[in-house]
């Protein structure tokens, strides 16, 4: 189908790669593209292929999954990486979103949670366990606890903080744009203005600052 969402698997265990590839292409909205045994050919192969997400292991030899996205995202921006790990320890967590990662998902629960994960970065959302949302609230809190923290909220009209509400809740441009009946080239010179005068520096930080404002409390 036209529509299908194009996957690049990155492990370096083949047996993992077969039963992810098994369980992607057993849905009809999505299917694997390529696959690649360490961060190089992942890259090679995103060069290659483009596709629209990345499942990628954080853990590979010659050049590790953090390193690898950093490196995507830099060169491509339009591919969208999901990170595959073990670890659900802050450390990790952190450098997964600061290098680009859209979304972040432990092995123990792919078989309960990649399919959605997948489609959620798929549509320009970001994608995190329960357990990250709560890291991201104390890291945030505990940076306001320890120094000032810039906060030029009262600098935002009502139009940006409703679309930084809109997107810190995982909508894409064209979600967004189209609940505010607006248009997503629109939106995203919004999501520009926003970032720059809260001096946020990706999704990672929109997320954060939305929890820390209480701005998505009644999600929750």
């Amino acid at each position: 189908m036209t529509d299908s969402i194009r996957v690049l698997l990155a492990d370096d265990h083949m047996v993992v790669r077969i039963g992810l590839r098994a369980l992607i292409d057993g849905e009809p909205d999505m299917h694997v593209v390529g696959e690649a045994g360490n961060g190089y050919e992942a890259i090679d192969q995103a060069h290659a292929l483009c596709p629209d997400v990345i499942v990628m292991d954080i853990s590979m030899p010659e050049l590790d999954g953090l390193e690898a996205t950093r490196r995507i995202r830099n060169e491509l921006p339009e591919c969208h990486i999901l990170i595959l790990t073990v670890h659900a320890q802050e450390k990790y967590l952190f450098p997964v979103l600061k290098a680009g990662g859209a979304g972040y998902v432990l092995k123990s629960t792919v078989d309960t949670e990649l399919l959605d994960a997948i489609r959620t970065v798929a549509g320009g959302g970001a994608f995190l366990y329960p357990s990250a949302t709560r890291l991201l609230l104390e890291d945030y809190l505990g940076q306001m606890q320890s120094g000032p923290v810039q906060d030029a909220y009262d600098s935002l009209s009502e139009r940006e903080r409703e679309v930084l509400k809109l997107l810190a809740l995982g909508h894409t441009a064209a979600e967004t744009a189209d609940q505010l009946a607006l248009s997503p080239k629109t939106v995203e010179t919004y999501r520009t203005r926003i970032m720059q005068k809260l001096n946020l520096h990706g999704r990672a930080d929109l997320v954060k600052y939305a929890l820390a404002r209480g701005l998505l409390t009644e999600y929750q």
